[in-house]
Parts: structure tokens; C-alpha cells; sequence
């Protein structure tokens, strides 16, 4: 599942809070890439997205590239990626990737795309080759692929994962009982054992959920203790902001105290790392995510 946009102008009804204002982007090592981007037209979903932590990021040499077009097969109540049968299947694009992340130099590339449904690969054979070609081109650069989910189909799982990315990700979005609300085509379980396979596989693993759509605290609890089981490494937490009117409302905002509450808690019940806060996203602090 792709990054989560934010802030909008047709965002959520509920008053923001302070604790949700976004610093612009500043520093030498933004600029530069920031230049490189708008010279050579590059497509970053820090940039699309409207990332707020797009000039932390980008100034530690990371950036989110997304992969397989721009159209998805699925329709989740949050996200803003347009829905359909996506018409595009770009042979060349690991190559174009690739290039693009060497010439801005980047040190840590985070990888995601939209789901490709459609297709019996699930889109796999895209992700392989863009991750090595990517090592191929920039060897010292480190990959965190944030893959989609593969509706069980395990040898697209594999093809996608074997390339030599040194973190795999996958989202859960959110807690259990609000899949069919939220991700009304993917499923509880079947994306924990697709966490819990790839671990087996001899991946670092990593997931993503999205707090302020309705769930309790001991549905959380119960989500990082079911990460736990299937070999979760390391969890996001994030605010959930609604992209657009058309999109499912923010039920809560989740004071920062909370956040650090869950970061702790995560920590306890034996997840290596808690990135945890208003402002998470996935790639949040990614470069720091590849030796936990």
C-alpha cells in the first residue's frame, strides 16, 4: 500500500491541532535534491503527497519513489490514489528508477507502489528488476520496498522480495475490526501471514498503521502483540488525515502523549523498533530502519 497523503485543503472537517502544523522544508541537502528534482522532472511521492517530513528526509539523502503507475486496482476508503484498471504496465521503468536514484543521490530509497491486481504477478517481476537495477547502478544505496498485498499469491511474494532490498514492508493500515471499513479488499490475516513469510524468508520486516479512524487501545495492544507473533521488526504509527471529503473522516486526533504511550508499549511487547508520532509516515526516519 502506497504512502498516506496529508494535509489538504479539502481535508478533514475537524479542526486540526496545533500539534499537526508542518514545518516547510529547508537545508543545503534539500535544495540540492529539491533542484535535481524540478531539473530533471522526477517523480518522488515525498513531492505528491505533500509529505511533512519531506525536508527531514530528503536532507538525510532518503526519498520515496513509487513504482507501477498511478492507477490502482483497489479502493480503500483512505487513500486518494486513483481507482481502476490501470493501463500502463512499463517494462522500462526499473531503469528509469534506478537512474533517477543515482542521480540524486540518494542513500536510502524507499520503493512502493500502487496494487496491480490484474495481473497474475501482482506486478513482481517491475519490482524485482527495479531493485536490481537500482543496486546494480548505486550499490551503497540501501532499499526499503514497501510492497503491496499479493491476495496470497506467495510466489509473486518471494520474486518481489529476493532481489536484495534490506527491508521489506507491508502495511496493516489499521487495526482489525475496521478492515472491511477501511480496506474493504485485503484482509486481516492474510496480511499478517504475509509479514510472518517474509520474515521466514530472511527479510527485516516492517509495517505501517494509521491512528484517529475509530479504533480502542486494546485493539492496538492486540495488533502489535499479533505483529509480534508473525515476526514484525519494526511498526509506524501514524495520524490518519482525511485526503479529500470523498474519503473516510478522522474519528480522532490522537494527542502526541498517546503516540509515545504506543511507542513504548510496542517496544515492551517485543517490537525492535516504534516509530511513533502525529507526523509518521512510512518512510519516516526509513535510513534508520535498516540495522534495527
Amino acid at each position: 500500500m502506497i504512502e498516506l497523503p496529508v494535509i489538504s485543503e479539502e481535508s478533514t472537517r475537524r479542526k486540526k491541532p496545533n500539534w499537526l502544523r508542518v514545518k516547510l522544508p529547508v537545508g543545503k541537502e534539500y535544495a540540492k535534491v529539491r533542484k535535481l528534482v524540478d531539473q530533471h522532472k522526477l517523480h518522488t511521492i515525498c513531492e505528491s503527497g505533500n509529505c511533512p517530513n519531506m525536508g527531514e528526509c530528503w536532507g538525510a539523502g532518503t526519498a520515496t519513489f513509487m513504482i507501477l503507475g498511478n492507477v490502482c486496482t483497489r479502493s480503500c476508503s483512505f487513500c486518494a490514489v486513483a481507482t481502476g484498471r490501470p493501463p500502463e504496465y512499463d517494462e522500462d521503468e526499473p531503469r528509469r528508477v534506478a537512474e533517477a536514484i543515482k542521480l540524486m543521490g540518494v542513500k536510502h530509497a524507499v520503493i512502493t507502489s500502487v496494487n496491480r491486481d490484474e495481473r497474475k504477478d501482482r506486478g513482481a517481476e517491475i519490482w524485482y528488476q527495479t531493485v536490481v537495477q537500482t543496486k546494480a547502478l548505486s550499490p551503497e544505496t540501501t532499499i526499503e520496498t514497501l510492497i503491496p498485498d499479493v491476495k496470497a499469491n506467495w510466489d509473486a511474494l518471494y520474486r518481489m522480495i529476493s532481489a536484495g532490498q534490506e527491508v521489506v514492508s507491508h502495511n496493516m493500515e489499521t487495526v482489525e475490526s475496521l478492515y472491511r471499513r477501511v480496506r474493504p479488499q485485503a484482509k486481516y490475516n492474510r496480511s499478517l501471514e504475509q509479514i510472518k513469510l517474509t520474515k521466514e524468508y530472511g527479510k527485516r520486516t516492517k509495517t505501517g498503521i494509521m491512528l484517529g479512524l475509530g479504533e480502542t487501545k486494546d485493539e492496538v495492544y492486540k495488533a502489535m502483540d499479533d505483529l509480534v507473533a508473525h515476526g514484525c521488526d519494526i511498526l509506524t504509527l501514524g495520524q490518519y488525515l482525511q485526503p479529500t471529503k470523498m474519503h473516510i473522516e478522522v474519528a480522532e486526533f490522537i494527542h502526541p502523549d498517546l503516540f509515545d504511550h504506543y511507542r513504548e508499549e510496542g517496544l515492551k511487547r517485543g517490537l525492535k523498533y516504534v516509530e511513533s508520532g502525529p507526523l509518521v509516515r512510512s518512510s519516516y526516519h526509513a535510513e534508520r530502519h535498516v540495522n534495527v
